[in-house]
């Protein structure tokens, strides 16, 4: 049973990743996208034993003293098969755990990471976001994963991303910026200078439904500054290994923006939050996956955002 008292930072250490190898953990396939980025492409589901909570994109950076992970998986287990999975890549230390944002699919991973020499990054709120929903993450996959969610707790970063911060693998610089409110408060990028490779986290969904949890005019905003940054390939949070950018982002532009118009002519008829589900997008079902299982919770988030514009 997974313990609700949230121990955070507590150290799991090398003999409880000993002991999840002798359970049976494999490793999660990696995608070479660039010279020493590797990625897990995670599948579009939910939470569930079949796939031990790797429900979220993950990334190794490897230079030539060190290596970076960028997001973890939503529990220990999933945490651990990214840790076998980087070192059948590499023998370089591990010098950097990055968390794009606090959402429990990108950080749950965490523990099975801590190590000496380990620092762990995320933007300068996540901590404080991630704290407040601790006990109902772990209580989610204490219900959904059971035994397989044995070890999975909070770690959170002890390295914080103001506005922005450069880490060096050694000859391969990352920079890392915090972002203002868009699918979250707390999202932060990374952007790999020698192959040009951004790992964007959830600002962007490629073929799984984008999930609001900050601000929708934040995150279009924020979409279209970014729009005109040129860089070789991103990394989605939800999708391909690696996808063209700024291109990739049309479809999840598209569905946003949509969102808005919706939401916002709802407003306009003064009809109720209760109406905004059966409103919001539903011409795009068929475009996205998990379109039945976020939408709504969109379109309610939507809502009350756009009532004090």
């Amino acid at each position: 049973m997974l313990a609700l008292g949230v121990a955070l930072a507590a150290g799991v250490g090398r003999a409880d990743f000993v002991r999840a190898q002798e359970r049976g953990v494999a490793a999660l396939p990696l995608e070479a996208v660039a010279d020493g980025v590797h990625v897990f492409r995670a599948p579009y589901e939910l939470i569930a034993p079949s796939n031990d909570g790797a429900i979220a994109n993950m990334t190794l950076i490897v230079g030539e003293e060190g290596a970076a992970v960028i997001d973890t998986g939503n529990s220990y287990r999933a945490g651990a098969l990214m840790q076998a999975a980087v070192r059948g890549v590499t023998d370089k230390p591990l010098r950097y755990v990055i968390n794009t944002h606090m959402h429990p699919d990108h950080t749950l991973g965490n523990a099975a990471f801590e190590a000496e020499g380990v620092r762990f990054v995320a933007h300068h709120k996540m901590p404080r976001a991630l704290s407040l929903r601790a006990e109902t993450y772990l209580a989610q996959v204490e219900r959904l994963l059971g035994t397989e969610g044995e070890g999975t707790r909070i770690v959170l970063p002890d390295l914080l991303v103001e506005d922005r911060l450069t880490l060096d693998l050694g000859g391969r610089p990352l920079e890392l910026r915090a972002h203002p409110t868009a699918h979250t408060d707390n999202d932060l990028t990374v952007f790999d200078v020698a192959s040009g490779t951004w790992v964007m986290g959830d600002l962007l969904f490629v073929g799984h439904i984008p999930t609001l949890d900050g601000s929708l005019v934040g995150w279009l905003d924020l979409l279209d500054r970014l729009a005109g940054s040129a860089v070789q390939r991103a990394v989605p949070g939800h999708g391909p290994a690696s996808v063209g950018w700024p291109q990739a982002s049309d479809a999840e532009r598209r569905y946003l923006a949509a969102l808005r118009r919706d939401m916002r002519r709802l407003l306009e008829e003064g009809r109720p939050i209760s109406e905004a589900p059966a409103h919001a997008v539903v011409s795009e079902r068929a475009d996205w996956a998990l379109f039945d299982e976020f939408n709504s919770r969109n379109a309610i988030a939507a809502y009350h955002e756009l009532e004090w514009e």
